[in-house]
């Protein structure tokens, strides 16, 4: 029975693979669309970090707010931290982006946790975003050279367990983005930017029958990026941090002592003011002004779109994913993330494998756009975590 199912899955991630392919051809296209209709995206800063470092939930579609935590939980989620049986454990992920874009854009990530006793754990982390090479020109098109953007940010985390199902988590983390090396623009001077931000989360897990199966059922929400705006100039504009709101619920199935099928879904949704409609002379003729505090961007996030309610649901992606393990040794999965076109049209396929051996475990991930021409066209993610007793 074991190898049936070892088969069988591999067969339906071939047949998934080849379908995400012939879709790619189906799909809506960017920009104006046919009916007349226009994007309408969140303006915010640094959203880098909005990419999931881990290559794990980055081959699921995205989706990791409930799925089983690992050394990468506290990128996603890290209350999750609280539930590893591990002692102790660092990783490290390696993201090229928008690589048909422009080259030598990557986000590099590292972490480390340590549970301090059997109901609290404390973690760090670093994300490093590098743009790569811009060159520099000034108004009257004379060469300023090369310069290499940069962002990061740094997490400090904390997570505690409240019985045998339920934790909570937070992460307060400082954010820096240089993005213009000093440039003179609009009369000022640019400077970087930086912000200090904080993460509320929690999860809950329970093993349970489900579909009479033996399963772990479990819930998980998220609030990253609560925080203070950011500006590259003294008096210039300030922007809002790309506060995100996750939540989402994860099945693991186990089939028996070889075989193991988790299915998973999650909600995301920006919680930052949508950009209203402007006439010609800059006025505000549908929507609300976002230029606001950040708590009243937060709570107004759900009730200020120009187009009402309608276009407050195109707000919400959808990630769902899949993964299959085999003598927890062996990993395969997939997944699929969905973005209404009108609010930044990221959709696509991912698939992708994992390994462990004894306290090592290799994770890689390989993104396939279901829009043509897209950026995020074959983007690869790799993990590596080391886990000690």
């Amino acid at each position: 029975m074991s190898l049936r199912y070892f088969l069988l899955v591999i067969l339906g991630f071939f047949v998934l693979t080849a379908i995400c392919q012939e879709l790619q051809a189906q799909v809506i296209q960017p920009g104006t669309q046919t009916n007349g209709s226009e994007t309408n995206n969140i303006i915010t800063a640094v959203p880098f970090l909005l990419i999931t470092p881990d290559a794990r939930a980055g081959a699921m579609g995205e989706a990791g707010v409930a799925i089983l935590p690992d050394g990468n939980s506290m990128s996603i989620n890290p209350s999750k931290l609280a539930f590893l049986d591990q002692h102790y454990g660092v990783s490290t992920s390696y993201s090229p982006w928008l690589r048909s874009l422009v080259p030598g854009i990557n986000l590099a990530y590292l972490s480390g946790y340590y549970k301090l006793d059997n109901r609290n754990t404390v973690g760090t982390s670093l994300r490093y975003f590098s743009a790569g090479q811009v060159q520099l020109i000034d108004m009257n098109k004379q060469d300023l050279g090369t310069y290499s953007p940069s962002e990061f940010a740094i997490d400090g985390t904390f997570a505690r367990k409240f019985g045998e199902h339920f934790s909570l988590g937070t992460a307060v983390r400082y954010i820096r983005s240089n993005l213009t090396s000093g440039q003179f623009a609009s009369g000022q001077n640019t400077r970087p930017a930086n912000a200090l931000a904080a993460d509320v989360s929690a999860y809950f897990k329970k093993s349970t029958v489900f579909l009479s199966k033996d399963a772990i059922l479990a819930l998980g929400i998220c609030i990253s990026n609560i925080g203070t705006k950011m500006s590259y100039t003294d008096a210039g504009p300030k922007y809002f941090l790309p506060t995100n709101l996750k939540i989402g619920g994860a099945s693991t199935f186990i089939l028996d002592d070889l075989n193991q099928f988790t299915v998973a879904l999650d909600l995301n949704k920006l919680l930052v003011p949508t950009q209203p409609i402007y006439d010609t002379n800059g006025e505000i003729v549908k929507g609300q002004d976002p230029n606001r505090s950040v708590a009243s961007g937060i709570f107004g996030s759900f009730s200020d779109a120009p187009g009402g309610f309608k276009e407050e649901i195109k707000e919400v992606s959808v990630a769902a994913g899949l993964e299959y393990v085999y003598n927890k040794k062996f990993e395969l999965r997939s997944g699929y993330f969905y973005e209404n076109p009108q609010k930044g049209n990221r959709r696509y396929f991912t698939v992708g494998a994992g390994f462990k051996y004894q306290d090592f475990d290799i994770d890689v991930a390989y993104l396939i756009a279901g829009v043509q021409n897209s950026p995020l066209a074959n983007t690869f993610r790799f993990s590596l975590l080391f886990n000690f007793l």
